[in-house]
C-alpha cells in the first residue's frame, strides 16, 4: 500500500489570517482562467461583439449631451460637452461594470464554490479585472474624439494608470462587501442597480464639480469616484482639478472599505458553500 500525503484545509483564524492575500498569488492561474472566461462569455454569441463596449458609453454621451448639454445648458468648463461627458463616462462605466459583476459573482459561481476549495476572493477579483477590456476598447474612442476636437494630450496622461487602479480598487472594495452579503441575503442584488444609479448622479459625470460652492466640495471627498472622474478630465482634457484637496479623504475611505471588506469576506468565507 502506498502512502499518500493528506492535506487538511482549515479556516484561517485571527485578524492576520483574514488578509491572506498570498493565497491569490498561489491560485493566480485560476484567476487568469476565470478572468479570460468572463471576457469570452461576455461577447459569446453576440452580433456586435466588442462594439458593445463602445455603444453603451457613446449613446449615454449622446443622451447627456442632448438633455444636459443642450436643453439644461449645464456648463462644461469651456470644453465641448460631448467629450466632457464621454471622458467622465469611461471611468464611471469601468466602476459600474466592475461593481455590478463583482457583487453578483459569488452567487453566479455557486456550482464551482460548492465543489472545490480555492480562495473565494478570486471570484470577485476576476470579475473586476474583466471590466478593464471594455475600458481599453472605449478608450480608443476617447483618443479619436480628442483628435476631432483638437485636444492634445499632455504629460498628465501618465497619471491615468493610478486613476484606473483607484477606480478598480473602489469597485472591488464595495464589491467584496456586497458579494459576501449577497450570498446570505439575496435581496442585496436588487439594491445594486439603485446604488449604481444613485452613485452616478452623485458623481460629476454629467456636470462639473465646479458647480458646487467651494465650501461644500469637501462632501465630494466621501465619494471616491468624484476624484477619479475629475482626475480623468484633468489628465486627458488638461483642465483644472477642482477636487485636489479631497483626494486624501477619498484614499482613506477606500482603504478603510477595502480592509473592512476583506476582513468581513474572510470571516464568512468558510460558510459560503453551505448557504449559497
Amino acid at each position: 500500500m502506498t502512502e499518500r500525503d493528506v492535506y487538511v484545509v482549515r479556516p484561517s483564524k485571527g485578524l492576520a489570517g483574514s488578509f491572506r492575500l498570498g493565497d491569490i498569488w498561489q491560485y493566480r492561474e485560476l484567476l487568469y482562467f476565470l478572468t479570460w472566461r468572463d471576457i469570452k462569455v461576455r461577447y459569446k454569441q453576440t452580433v456586435l461583439g466588442a462594439l458593445w463596449a463602445i455603444i453603451q458609453p457613446f449613446f449615454t454621451m449622446i443622451v447627456f449631451t442632448v438633455f444636459f448639454g443642450k436643453l439644461a445648458k449645464i456648463p462644461s468648463d469651456g470644453i465641448p460637452y460631448p467629450i466632457f461627458a464621454f471622458c467622465a463616462l469611461l471611468p464611471w462605466q469601468l466602476f459600474s461594470f466592475s461593481l455590478t459583476q463583482s457583487s453578483n459573482s459569488l452567487v453566479a459561481e455557486r456550482n464551482l464554490i460548492t465543489k472545490v476549495y480555492f480562495p473565494r476572493l478570486i471570484v470577485p477579483i476576476a470579475s473586476v479585472i474583466a471590466g478593464l477590456v471594455d475600458f481599453a476598447i472605449a478608450f480608443v474612442v476617447l483618443l479619436a474624439m480628442m483628435v476631432y476636437y483638437d485636444i492634445a494630450p499632455t504629460t498628465k496622461i501618465f497619471v491615468l494608470p493610478i486613476l484606473i487602479a483607484f477606480a478598480v480598487l473602489t469597485a472591488l472594495a464595495v464589491g467584496i462587501w456586497l458579494s459576501a452579503l449577497n450570498v446570505k441575503y439575496r435581496d442585496v442584488r436588487y439594491t445594486i442597480p439603485f446604488l449604481t444609479q444613485f452613485w452616478l448622479f452623485a458623481s460629476p459625470v454629467a456636470y462639473s464639480s465646479s458647480l458646487l460652492p467651494e465650501n461644500w466640495r469637501w462632501v465630494y471627498g466621501i465619494n471616491p469616484m468624484a476624484g477619479v472622474i475629475e482626475g480623468f478630465r484633468w489628465a486627458m482634457l488638461d483642465r483644472e482639478l477642482a477636487l485636489s484637496g479631497m483626494v486624501g479623504i477619498s484614499v482613506l475611505i477606500v482603504i478603510a472599505l477595502f480592509l473592512g471588506g476583506l476582513y468581513y469576506f474572510r470571516s464568512v468565507e468558510r460558510v459560503f458553500a453551505d448557504i449559497i
